[in-house]
């Protein structure tokens, strides 16, 4: 059975076979989790970014969908990208945002990936509030994790998204 862990602090640094990296669809940096990720890892990642968009990802990645990486200068083996999507109250949206777990650890697993990050998927800029988010998340995980994953990782940047996670976690 996989681990499921909470970790409040900064997904750069986690030593872990794969880092998710909140991405957009461009592949190519940006803001938030995205840009940390690219700034800490280093160029490699953006020229591995630049490859799959030259190849298979000409338009740029699908919302829900993941692709690996290399993760250049961090201490992960592989960066995982997913779109996640952008929250609408008036639309229900939560499939895209499971998607996006889901494709992650199948991508994590054809890599053969132990120990998984994730970050809080769409709930910086794209607005998805938290503890719909850490419910989505976590009961994702919880039904699609399995080996070779032995530990999933929740990074959460703040008090206050670990403390979501955290509630929804205990349930």
């Amino acid at each position: 059975m996989t681990e499921i862990r909470l970790h409040q602090g900064d997904i750069t640094l986690m030593s872990v076979d794969a880092i998710v990296n909140a991405a957009n669809s461009s592949l190519l940096g940006g803001g938030g989790v995205d840009g940390a990720i690219h700034r800490r890892g280093g160029p490699e990642i953006l020229a591995a970014c630049r490859a799959l968009r030259a190849s298979h990802y000409g338009r740029g990645l699908a919302t829900g969908q993941a692709v690996a990486t290399t993760a250049g200068r961090l201490k992960a083996g592989h960066v995982i990208h997913t779109v996640g999507p952008v929250w609408y109250p008036e639309e229900d949206r939560s499939e895209l945002l499971a998607s996006c777990h889901r494709e992650s650890l199948r991508v994590a697993a054809e890599l053969g990936a132990r120990t998984v990050a994730f970050p809080a998927i769409s709930t910086g800029v794209y607005g998805w509030p938290l503890d719909d988010a850490a419910r989505i998340a976590l009961r994702t995980v919880t039904e699609h994790a399995g080996p070779p994953l032995e530990t999933v990782w929740f990074v959460l940047f703040d008090a206050y998204a670990y403390a979501e996670f955290a509630a929804v976690h205990r349930k």
